[in-house]
């Protein structure tokens, strides 16, 4: 018998015994626990549970006729005092959405309620407590096709403890080798670059295309060019080229560096070309609907955290059925298998998701998943976009007018200037001294603690998006590989940065005007007109 059927696309008729899991958003149905009528376990988003649309209790809040600030929206300020009041109680501002999203109240207590009311037990059995875990793993993966417009024909959702881990399986399995291409754009987070070492591995050739411009964009005609295996100028490319080869392009919808948000109409673009089509979606998709519907990418890439902040721990490769079929697993293990031999030394991977869900998923947790884009599928991720555009302009008008006494500008910010569709919420930036001198990202973190307000510093694990907007050429960069660095301290001397990055402010659905005006203020109040000095400051110990 094939067990792991009771969690992939088979388990989806699976019923709890004595009674049935009902719809997570099925308001006033009761979610019998396995075998006793009397016990309710409801399912994650049931309103017979109340754990209701944006977490309010009976009603939701309409969004305001008009704005009552520049990005400002009513409901998403009613929705930070239900969902996220742990905020403003513990005097916190909290300026990183694109490190992690907040968890709403109300998804943890649910969360709490089904796993406390509930039997749920490893889904590679067919016992009670396994087919109730299978049933919500089966509605999990239903909840993500739908929530992208994605054809269940078409697209498989296989969970993953983060994008990360839905890379590599892409990446171990590709079948990378000699006369194929990995294209990546220079603008990539570092899992995703990644990817070329599998490539190098399998003999491929791996190719960057540059960013350019102040905007930090990638250059349109360098991909036309990167995807026909020609290149107009030499560029960042390792391995053997074959002209007309093809394989696998990589990009992010948007940077988590800088915001810019990179066209989607590259995917059919790169297809026609011959290549398959990896997506990071990561950035992108916790304000920003994405339509699998319109878009084709083969292999799309998620982390639910970010998108509604619980549970952590869990991601998903979004993968077309036919893109999967060419995919190599180096090995096997406890349930991605449909039968194997020990002593005769063979195995049978299974047909179906499970062959790419190594071990026991994450069976208490994953729930969580449809509970969660319930949730912000209540809230309309349009309204989410409007939300975070809206807040985005706000920051970016603040940092524009920031200025010391002399009229020096105060900010040097990093990709787009303006709020718009190019751009998402996340603001790359550094501050800048009375003197014109970049100030010490190590400072900018200290003091903004200080303050109560949580931001990022850093190269954020996109070293390529970093090394464009300080303007490093690639010689500098070799020249520097060349020599033995005993710290980071001396890197940065031979590649003569002022910064070991760049300071990140990202806004997200907790999100509010007040947020914005705290951190400007902050600025102001801390740097204007003032030269700080790194005295005192610990060494870095990593980018």
């Amino acid at each position: 018998m094939d067990v792991t059927r009771s969690y992939g696309r088979g388990g989806d008729g699976a019923e709890d015994a004595g009674r049935r899991n009902e719809d997570v958003g099925d308001a006033g149905h009761r979610a019998e626990d396995a075998g006793d009528a009397g016990h309710r376990a409801e399912d994650v988003g049931d309103a017979g549970h109340r754990a209701e649309d944006a977490g309010d209790a009976g009603h939701r809040e309409e969004v305001a006729a008009g704005r009552a600030g520049a990005g400002e929206d009513v409901g998403f300020a009613g929705l930070r005092t239900r969902e996220f009041g742990y905020l403003d109680e513990g005097g916190h501002t909290y300026l990183d959405h694109t490190g992690a999203g907040l968890p709403p109240r109300s998804l943890v207590t649910a969360s709490a309620a089904r796993i406390t009311g509930g039997v749920f037990g490893n889904p590679h059995s067919e016992s009670p407590a396994s087919r109730a875990s299978g049933q919500l793993l089966a509605e999990a993966r239903r909840a993500v096709l739908a929530h992208f417009g994605a054809d269940p024909a078409e697209y498989a959702v296989i969970f993953t403890p983060n994008a990360t881990g839905a890379l590599r399986l892409v990446g171990e399995a590709y079948p990378f080798r000699r006369g194929g291409r990995l294209v990546m754009s220079l603008d990539n987070h570092n899992s995703v670059n990644g990817l070329r070492e599998y490539a190098r591995t399998g003999g491929a050739a791996t190719a960057y295309v540059p960013v350019s411009g102040p905007g930090l964009r990638i250059d349109e005609e360098e991909l036309r060019q990167a995807l026909s295996g020609r290149r107009r100028r030499p560029g960042p490319a390792r391995g053997r080229r074959a002209p007309g080869a093809r394989g696998l392009l990589a990009y992010p919808a948007q940077s988590n560096f800088t915001g810019v948000r990179h066209p989607l109409e590259w995917i059919a673009r790169a297809q026609e070309h011959g290549y398959d089509v990896l997506l990071d979606a990561a950035a992108f998709v916790p304000a920003s609907p994405l339509d699998l519907g319109r878009f084709h990418p083969d292999f799309t890439v998620v982390s639910w955290y970010k998108v509604f902040g619980h549970p952590t721990g869990i991601g998903s490769l979004i993968a077309r059925r036919a893109a999967l079929a060419k995919l190599r697993r180096p090995w096997f293990s406890g349930g991605t298998i449909y039968a194997v031999s020990a002593q005769a030394q063979w195995h049978v991977l299974a047909e179906d998701e499970a062959a790419f869900e190594d071990g026991t998923v994450n069976f208490l947790s994953i729930p969580d998943v449809t509970a969660g884009l319930r949730w912000i599928g209540g809230l309309g991720m349009d309204r989410v976009r409007a939300h975070v555009a809206g807040l985005t302009g706000r920051l970016l008008d603040g940092l524009r007018a920031a200025r010391h006494s002399d009229g020096s500008p105060m900010v040097r910010i990093y990709g787009p200037e303006q709020a718009g569709a190019a751009r998402g919420g996340t603001v790359a930036l550094n501050l800048l001294a009375a003197d014109g001198r970049i100030v010490d990202e190590r400072i900018v973190i200290r003091d903004s603690a200080a303050h109560g307000i949580s931001l990022r510093t850093g190269c954020f694990c996109n070293p390529g998006a970093g090394e464009a907007a300080f303007s490093l050429p690639p010689r500098l960069l070799r020249s520097a590989a060349r020599r033995k660095v005993g710290s980071l301290e001396e890197y940065l001397e031979l590649l003569r940065l002022p910064s070991a990055g760049a300071v990140r402010v990202s806004l997200g659905i907790s999100s509010q005007p007040r947020d914005i005006d705290t951190f400007l203020e902050f600025v102001t109040r801390t740097y204007r007109d003032r030269v700080p000095g790194a005295g005192g400051l610990a060494a870095r110990a990593g980018c």
